[in-house]
């Protein structure tokens, strides 16, 4: 079984199917999926991977880990999904799930290399009218935030989920999320503070 999900590839450059009866229609994908349809979860795979990579790329510092946190969460999604109850939103299932693979690379990447600075951490914030010292600064402000707060800040700011869907990925309450995002841009402000003085 778990070769069948080898055959998947997720692509952070994958544009969706246009929208259609989405919800009757991944309820049908996977029931099929859980009797054993590869062709029904490679739909699902296709449904959600752009979503479950911007997840992952909020968490993670680099496009490489989150592209193997996403292959990781649809892996573990594939072995668990005879646990799956249909009748529950699959793309939040998903999110969470891809969500937790990200936080596990980061901190498997922390452990190998604790002081690495990451280039492509700014890449969600790119602007070519920023100048390259606030890249800079806002790069090593986010690497210097806790892990969760980063997510938080990148999933809210940068992705534009809601405090409920943030919560519901990173598995804990609205208000955590919420006091997350305050206390991650309070950070940033401070670390900024003095490129905003004039």
């Amino acid at each position: 079984m778990a070769t069948a999900v080898r055959t998947f590839t997720v692509h952070s450059d994958y544009a969706p199917p246009p929208e259609g009866p989405r919800v009757e229609g991944e309820r049908s994908l996977v029931l099929e999926a859980q009797k054993g349809s590869r062709d029904a979860f490679a739909a699902l795979v296709r449904r959600h991977q752009v979503r479950a990579f911007a997840i992952a790329r909020a968490v993670t510092l680099t496009k490489e880990d989150a592209e193997d946190a996403v292959q990781e969460g649809f892996l573990h999604a594939y072995k668990a999904l005879a646990r799956f109850r249909p009748d529950q939103p699959f793309g939040a299932w998903i999110g969470r799930i891809v969500a937790n693979a990200a936080l596990d690379i980061g901190r498997r990447r922390k452990v190998r290399d604790a002081d690495q600075l990451h280039e492509s951490v700014a890449a969600p914030f790119h602007d070519p009218a920023e100048s390259d010292e606030l890249r800079r600064r806002l790069r090593t402000g986010l690497e210097s935030l806790p892990e969760r707060q980063r997510a938080v800040i990148v999933m809210h700011d940068v992705e534009g989920f809601t405090h409920g869907e943030i919560g519901e990925m990173l598995s804990m309450p609205e208000g955590t999320a919420r006091s997350d995002l305050h206390h991650a841009r309070a950070a940033l402000r401070r670390m900024l503070s003095d490129l905003r003085s004039d």
